[in-house]
């Protein structure tokens, strides 16, 4: 479908020619940029309300700074889309995330405009002050280094990190706080309370505004502005707001609230604090979805809605003629209510995703019970931790690529002190379109590592029950080990998948299919793939003998004695990577015990793997049924050395 943009995007193919127009230009273009982004997405897909939110700061840091050289450094990146139809890939966005298209967040390696790969929250500050140093020792002091970060991306420790680091130094760093009160489900804790004061505090606003007004634009100061505004502005906050001096004090001069919704301010703000020197915070309010009706309605819902009538808001589903699979998640949530029914001393813990990972029905049906602690991952698992000391039972569920921000909570307050928490991985193997920041591709091979630590991985919705009901049983909890269940993105495989609960031997796997010329094993949901590849090539005359392993750690040594006492020829297949993964851990077992069958791991190569849809980028790298089948029948009919 041709999307044609507006009469103005259309002759804007970088900044420079954004900043050619006059500023009373600007209002049109937003609207237009705004019309382009809701035509794209719509038809395409995407995230969609975060963009929508920030069209108008979009425009005014293009068209006030010189980019790129001046450097912008987005925050996650959801909301990058209008930076990127500004930048030079307008006509090269419907390939918005699709395989071989344009990624979805910033990315240094498509644009000279992305200056920071990002999707991951609460990088942006301490990437911007780096840069800012790096200028710095160059003796570059014009450089403008600008951090926008959302409110939600700002309750993670990093960004305070970075402030901290900036307020001690005097590097030129603009940050740009983008507050909406939403990540992508509302934002939760006191730094919410404390933005939410100040930009209702009406006597601050007020007298704020009068001052502003009497002070005119502040150029018209010339170099006496710094130091009005500061006395004016320092002396006001201390008196009408007792919160006011929370980004002040780590030595951060503190701008607005404005709002960042109105073009001719921003651009005119944004002009005045190029000259003023040092490390500063500009408030700018935002609404997420701005400018579409029912993405400001239904903020958490319109974060990334799929695709949709423009016109009507009518967001498209897929008909069916019969039941279909749940996805995993929903699976795991509906699960834990039903355990934590039965066993009250069940919680369950995320950071920010409550809608990402169905916690969201725990915490409407126990609300006391379930705990959104905001995009602080390193703190979920902490909070997880102590938790477990006076015996709760918790369930800490974080995005596997997100795991990776916790490591070394998970390594030193939880297995180390051997705390039985339980970890739910989602979003494991390929994340689909969000491409390689949002893979889980590691997990496997950083949780297998770990003493204390069982890790684990099921094939289908009742095996992912039944691992989420042994986790919390009284023998398994006192074991003293952690209990790691990772599952994937997407549909299971089971449209009735209400099965009865049922105890899962740890370490234990099972046989699916006997065979008589090879044996594949499995982990996780590829399995599905092992079992359609055994069926197909049985009517070629091959026999597979198929195993789910269940379990990464601790391994079931009396299943692979069985498969290598028997077998010559063996095939691993995960959706994790190949170096230190289950395969790996496959050939430790075959090398401690002196077997010399062949074997072939299929997973995830040691490479970063680009976006597209999982069964895309299962197929680049081979553990898809086309691929399984391949490597079955070349080891079958030809043989291959060892891995």
């Amino acid at each position: 479908m041709l999307i044609t943009p507006g009469k103005l995007l259309a002759s804007i193919d970088s900044p420079e020619d954004l900043r050619k127009l006059d500023r009373t230009q600007l209002p049109q273009v937003c609207n237009e940029l705004r019309q382009y982004i809701i035509d794209n997405v719509s038809v395409y897909g995407g995230h969609f309300g975060a963009s929508l939110g920030v069209v108008e700061l979009t425009v005014a840091l293009h068209y006030v700074f010189n980019t790129p050289d001046d450097q912008l450094v987005w925050d996650v990146g959801h909301q990058a889309y209008g930076h990127k139809i500004l930048t030079g890939r307008r006509d090269n966005f419907k390939t918005n995330r699709m395989y071989g298209g344009l990624s979805g967040f910033p990315k240094r390696k498509e644009n000279p405009y992305d200056t920071f790969g990002v999707g991951h929250s609460s990088t942006s500050i301490s990437a911007a002050l780096g840069m800012a140093v790096a200028s710095a020792l160059e003796e570059n002091y014009q450089r403008q280094h600008i951090a926008i970060i959302g409110d939600g991306a700002m309750t993670a420790g990093l960004a305070f990190e970075g402030m901290n680091h900036a307020g001690s130094t005097d590097s030129n760093l603009l940050i740009i706080l983008n507050d909406n009160c939403m990540a992508i489900d509302p934002n939760v804790g006191a730094l919410k309370e404390y933005l939410t004061d100040i930009t209702t505090s009406h006597t601050y606003n007020k007298v704020r505004d009068e001052v502003w007004n009497l002070l005119g634009k502040m150029s018209t100061f010339g170099k006496s502005a710094q130091e009005i505004v500061s006395k004016v502005e320092t002396a006001m906050k201390g008196a009408l707001l007792r919160q006011s001096n929370l980004f002040e004090s780590l030595g951060l001069r503190y701008f607005g609230p404005i709002d960042g919704h109105d073009i001719d301010h921003l651009t005119a703000v944004l002009n005045d604090l190029k000259d003023i020197p040092g490390p500063k915070i500009l408030h700018c309010i935002t609404v997420k979805g701005k400018g579409y009706g029912p993405a400001e309605k239904d903020q958490t819902k319109w974060h990334a809605p799929g695709l949709f009538d423009k016109v009507t808001g009518e967001i498209q589903k897929k008909i069916y003629d019969t039941p279909q699979a749940p996805k995993y998640q929903d699976v795991f949530g509906h699960t834990l209510v039903e355990l934590a029914e039965q066993n009250p001393r069940i919680v369950g813990v995320t950071p920010a995703m409550p809608s990402g990972s169905s916690l969201n029905i725990m915490m409407k049906a126990m609300p006391d019970r379930a705990f959104d602690v905001g995009i602080a991952e390193q703190h979920a698992v902490t909070f997880s931790a102590g938790m477990a000391t006076r015996g709760e039972v918790v369930y800490c569920n974080i995005y596997s690529t997100f795991m990776q921000r916790a490591y070394d909570q998970v390594v030193h307050d939880v297995c180390i002190q051997e705390l039985p928490v339980i970890f739910c991985l989602d979003r494991a193997g390929f994340a689909g379109a969000d491409g390689p920041t949002h893979h889980g591709a590691y997990d496997i091979a950083y949780m297998r590592c770990l003493p204390n630590m069982i890790v684990s991985a099921p094939m289908n919705e009742q095996e992912l029950r039944n691992l989420l009901y042994t986790a919390q049983l009284d023998k398994v909890q006192k074991g003293k080990q952690a209990f790691t269940i990772r599952y994937p993105r997407g549909q299971g495989v089971m449209p009735q998948w209400r099965t009865p609960l049922e105890e899962i031997q740890v370490g234990k796997g099972r046989k699916v299919r006997d065979g008589e010329d090879i044996a594949i094993l499995s982990i996780g949901h590829v399995g599905n793939y092992a079992v359609e590849v055994s069926d197909t090539l049985a009517k070629e005359g091959i026999s597979v003998a198929h195993y789910d392993m269940r379990f990464v750690k601790p391994l079931d040594e009396a299943l692979l004695h069985e498969v290598f006492s028997k077998f010559d020829r063996v095939i691993t297949v995960e959706d994790g990577c190949l170096p230190g993964g289950f395969g790996s851990a496959v050939l430790e077992f075959m090398a401690d015990h002196g077997y010399t069958s062949r074997l072939q791991r299929l997973g995830i190569p040691d490479r970063i793997v680009e976006h597209g849809e999982q069964i895309e980028l299962h197929h680049e790298c081979g553990f898809d049924p086309e691929g399984i089948a391949k490597a079955v029948r070349a080891m079958v009919e030809q043989g291959i050395k060892v891995l």
